[in-house]
């Protein structure tokens, strides 16, 4: 005993050595500050990367430049080739770009005209000419549209793994006969892979949904203030023709197809509401499909993946919770809601804009990604690894199996010359009873010897045993 004590001493010991050594070598925020759970432990570096600072960030930069280069093939003679290599050079952000545009915005309290000095400092020969005409929706509005964009090729690309998944699962199990259920109560059998087809249908719809919003995604462009571009007229001396010419040289350099036809200080917040109702419908998928695995888990006939040192529970050793499928649960949850704030900033923009559509909209777009690719993620885990018992599954249809051939004993009544209702009425009694026996008594289902001791269904005695195979 003494020795086993000092054995748990020693191992406490080195535990808590190693976390004192984790956290000297942590920054201080990483524990010291609330870090989204989405971005610590649910989603992708990748979709985390995407809507970064950094990534936010360069691409400002990158919409700087790609204005100051337009400008100038249109005829600005002020704008240099050394002020636009100098931009060039500086699209990445660098931690000293971070905190200069910090420390100006203490100072100015606007968070873009901060970089412009940022930008500025690190680009001299491009500061006097930095968002020439732009205003501030010029970087922040085409800079949500590029991230969405590239956010949604993300999500299709994890949403066709999950199809993948689902449909060599459903070829694999397209003939094994199991339970179906309707208001939850066993119904007339289906199969495995019948069940998870259904599950790929949803998800095409959302695949087609979302392959559409993007497809459809315009750039704001350079609009000015209003939309009506009078800062790039006055620029480019009342030429209209150049405007044009201005966005369509912008569209090509961020990878766009065309501008919206019509916008104010920023594109419609429309757009955000109908992407956001495409995704937000995945959530709804998810929560589906892994609703109906927690059911399967719980009459143990499907499983999720579950590793050999796995802890289901802390307390209860023997179990085995579906955890992955209840996280995409949850989250799906939280994905579901987010429409409803897209639709109240949309009904809340008076007029050509109002600033409440800025605080609510840096939450909600990024969470809305960090979401969807948080639970595609959990899903192409939880589908590449479905565990399948057709021996339970087996076990279970017998069980239920003398009332899913009724239907079946009812017609061939009715084709012999048997009154449909009558045959009905004779099975509903007949069936009452055995559900009786089998809730009340806890024995074996005897509906068939029952219908074999009834003079009503002699017609059909002989088919009775015949009836009663699942892959009928």
């Amino acid at each position: 005993m003494a020795d086993h004590t000092q054995d748990t001493r020693i191992q406490r010991t080195q535990l808590q050595q190693e976390l004192e050594q984790m956290q000297a070598k942590s920054s201080p925020a990483e524990f010291d500050t609330y870090q989204t759970s989405l971005t610590g432990r649910y989603c992708s570096t990748a979709m985390s990367h995407l809507f970064s600072q950094r990534s936010r960030y360069s691409t400002w930069r990158k919409l700087w430049l790609y204005l100051a280069q337009s400008e100038k093939e249109l005829g600005i003679e002020s704008i240099t080739l050394e002020a636009l290599e100098e931009m060039r050079t500086h699209v990445q952000l660098t931690d000293f770009d971070f905190e200069t545009a910090r420390t100006e915005e203490k100072r100015r309290r606007h968070d873009v005209m901060a970089h412009v000095h940022a930008f500025g400092v690190v680009c001299p020969s491009a500061s006097g000419i930095i968002h020439y005409g732009a205003t501030s929706c010029f970087v922040t509005d085409n800079t949500e549209l590029i991230l969405m964009r590239d956010a949604l090729q993300i999500i299709l690309s994890r949403l066709a793994k999950v199809m993948r998944n689902l449909s060599m699962f459903a070829l694999k199990w397209k003939a094994e006969p199991t339970l179906a259920y309707t208001h939850l109560q066993p119904a007339q059998l289906i199969t495995v892979g019948k069940r998870a087809a259904q599950w790929i249908q949803d998800l095409m719809f959302d695949l087609q949904s979302i392959e559409h919003v993007r497809k459809g995604l315009r750039f704001r462009g350079a609009q000015g203030t209003t939309g009506t571009q009078a800062s790039f007229l006055e620029i480019f001396g009342g030429d209209a023709s150049k405007c044009d010419r201005l966005n369509e040289l912008l569209c090509q350099k961020a990878g766009f197809t065309a501008c919206y036809d019509v916008s104010t200080q920023t594109y419609t917040r429309k757009v955000d509401l109908e992407l956001a109702n495409a995704v937000a419908g995945l959530g709804a998928t998810a929560q589906k499909i892994c609703g109906d695995i927690r059911h399967l888990a719980a009459w143990k006939e499907v499983e999720e993946p579950f590793e050999s040192t796995q802890i289901g529970s802390s307390a209860m050793a023997y179990k085995r919770n579906p955890m992955r499928s209840e996280r995409v649960y949850s989250l799906s949850r939280e994905l579901i809601s987010k429409p409803i704030n897209f639709a109240n900033t949309l009904s809340d923009q008076w007029l050509e804009r109002t600033l409440d559509d800025s605080a609510i909209r840096r939450i909600d777009i990024p969470e809305m990604f960090l979401l969807a690719d948080a639970i595609l993620l959990g899903l192409d885990n939880v589908t590449d690894g479905l565990v399948v018992y057709p021996k339970r599954i087996q076990s279970r249809v017998q069980e239920e199996l003398p009332f899913m051939i009724t239907e079946s004993i009812i017609m061939k009544l009715v084709a012999q010359g048997e009154s449909r209702q009558e045959a009905h009425e004779q099975i509903r009694i007949l069936s009452q009873e055995a559900a009786n026996t089998v809730k009340n008594e806890g024995k074996p289902n005897d509906l068939v010897a029952r219908i074999k001791g009834t003079e009503f269904f002699k017609p059909i005695w002989v088919e009775l045993d015949s009836m009663l195979r699942p892959e009928l």
